[in-house]
């Protein structure tokens, strides 16, 4: 006979979280030594990744490779690819784990995440990091912010933000004890990640399962290679099998067999408006066949701005275009693509960043000279290098527009002008190194801020350069809609854990800000509790008495 869980007499809380300081990786420090000794290392090996389904690895006989987008001949590994059986293998699996999972004390959960945050810090920084460079062509910056940095904050400030959900409890007297009861949900969370930032990839199976959920998780078939090493740090954090299930393989296979399951109880999803659209519509068309109704929550895309007054800083705003629009080759859901600036600023703004354009290193990420690295894989070069093809006819290159995908897929930071406000490079979203200006005249600012508002369906991120203060409110006031984490006097990425919680709205998303508390309650069903201490011994009602 199994013997209850046994609980902890104490009230435990969680060591205060803190945002994870960046390593610099600069000349002559070791933390750079020992990540180029990582790198050369990881990228001489090449190894098999299968799928782990309860915690067992699993080998289905069909392979897809894993290259460097920088070389795509240097295959990194190779990933199993599941069918639809080893797919209904995972919920099973994850079913299975939930009943313990779920029972466990939020503490030993929480102990579970917290441990793999400071392997993560610690010794397993390199490791991650150097995939996410290889794998997905990051530079050591852009991969410390992201796949140590973020995700270490993470998992550090869920664990936090969670123990302060589970604290919110309803009022009591002394007649009765009230209580909220934070319960997983009834059934597995799809977990469907994107290739271009590894916390996010942390975060969308590990914020469920902090909860008390199991998880049925497919990464991007373009980010495998560092999805992989994540699996196997939860492994050497802890994390039971059957916690979180590894899923690789066709994505439209998988989500028909996950997203028609009866026991479906959520999907936490990062990537395309397009595919977030078609899930949804299957989860509405499915609803009577489900145990209870999935809770949905994505990120999706963006179509992200600056918008400068004619007070604006220019070296700021300059300095904003070029690291906004061309870190981590434009492939960031909240990097600037599309920029509006006064007539008065134009010319001395447009000088100042193809002059920091004309400097830029694309390379491999190895060589730490690179500001910038290869965009992720063909389609997505193909693509790119269309709009670019367009704005040469349509439109005017003020700078870039080098396309070279013979050993790598690389696209050099390209700025485009154009007198169109409705102009294609615009309005739709092209995830890439392209930045495209609209030179308004000053006297329209009030104007602008409305082709701000209504140019895209998006609305995740955005940017004001102003030093006028009233036009700081105006834009703020104006553009209320048009961006879920809105900036003034910076570039519109870099959102911190715990600083800015991110998410975007309209076409862009649910806007459950990952990394808040926001996100983790939509992964509790809660249960009130009464229990009555003095409960009525007759059925009467004082009125019913006689005068």
């Amino acid at each position: 006979m199994l013997l209850p869980i046994a609980s902890f007499n104490g009230r435990r809380r969680v060591p205060p979280p803190v945002n994870e300081p960046f390593r610099s990786y600069a000349p002559g420090t070791p933390e750079r030594a020992s990540l180029k000794a990582r790198l050369r290392a990881m990228a001489s090996q090449k190894i098999d990744m299968p799928l782990i389904v309860g915690g067992k690895e699993v080998k289905t006989g069909e392979c897809a490779q894993a290259v460097m987008p920088h070389d795509h001949a240097h295959v990194l590994g190779e990933y199993q690819k599941a069918t639809d059986r080893h797919v209904l293998q995972a919920v099973e699996a994850a079913r299975a784990a939930r009943k313990e999972w779920a029972a466990w004390p939020f503490d030993d959960r929480a102990a579970v995440i917290l441990k793999a945050a400071e392997l993560l810090t610690t010794t397993w920084r390199d490791t991650i990091n150097a995939a996410t460079m290889l794998g997905q062509s990051k530079t050591a910056f852009q991969a410390e912010i992201d796949a140590a940095a973020e995700l270490v904050d993470f998992w550090r400030f869920n664990a936090h933000y969670a123990q302060e959900l589970l604290d919110e409890q309803p009022l009591s007297d002394h007649t009765m004890w009230n209580q909220l009861e934070y319960r997983a949900l009834e059934g597995f969370v799809y977990a469907v990640t994107p290739f271009n930032f590894t916390s996010i990839a942390g975060n969308l199976p590990t914020a469920p399962a902090l909860m008390g959920n199991t998880v049925v998780w497919k990464p991007a078939s373009s980010a495998m290679y560092s999805a992989y090493h994540l699996m196997k740090l939860y492994e050497a954090a802890g994390m039971p099998p059957g916690v979180i299930n590894f899923v690789a393989g066709d994505a439209a296979m998988i989500s028909k067999v996950l997203l028609s399951h009866r026991d479906l109880a959520g999907v936490h999803f990062t990537g395309s408006t397009e595919v977030f659209n078609d899930m949804w519509k299957t989860i509405g068309g499915s609803m009577s066949s489900y145990r209870s109704y999935p809770r949905i929550v994505g990120e999706t895309g963006g179509k992200d701005f600056i918008v400068a007054h004619p007070s604006a800083d220019v070296d700021a705003l300059a300095v904003a275009i070029v690291r906004g629009g061309f870190e981590f080759q434009g492939q960031k859901c909240s990097a600037a693509s599309r920029v509006y600036v006064p007539k008065s600023l134009w010319n001395e703004v447009r000088d100042r960043a193809v002059a920091m354009i004309d400097e830029i290193e694309t390379g491999d990420p190895q060589d730490f000279r690179n500001f910038m690295g290869a965009v992720i894989d063909r389609r997505a070069f193909d693509k790119i290098s269309q709009y670019i093809e367009h704005a040469r006819s349509k439109a005017t290159i003020v700078a870039g527009g080098m396309v070279d995908g013979s050993k790598g897929y690389f696209i050099g930071p390209t700025l485009v002008q154009t007198t169109d406000p409705g102009y294609k490079l615009l309005c739709e979203e092209i995830f890439g190194p392209v930045v495209t200006a609209y030179v308004y005249d000053d006297a329209k600012w009030s104007e602008t801020l409305d082709v701000v508002d209504s140019t895209s369906p998006y609305a995740l991120t955005g940017a004001v350069f102003a030093q006028d203060r009233r036009a700081i409110v105006e834009a703020t006031s104006s553009l209320r809609n048009a961006a879920g984490n809105f900036y003034i006097n910076d570039k519109p990425t870099g959102a911190v854990v715990g600083q800015q919680p991110f998410g975007g709205g309209r076409a862009s998303g649910t806007n459950d800000k990952a990394g808040s508390k926001l996100n983790l309650v939509r992964w509790v069903s809660a249960r009130t509790i009464k229990e009555n201490f003095a409960p009525p011994k007759d059925y009467r009602y004082p009125f019913m008495s006689e005068a």
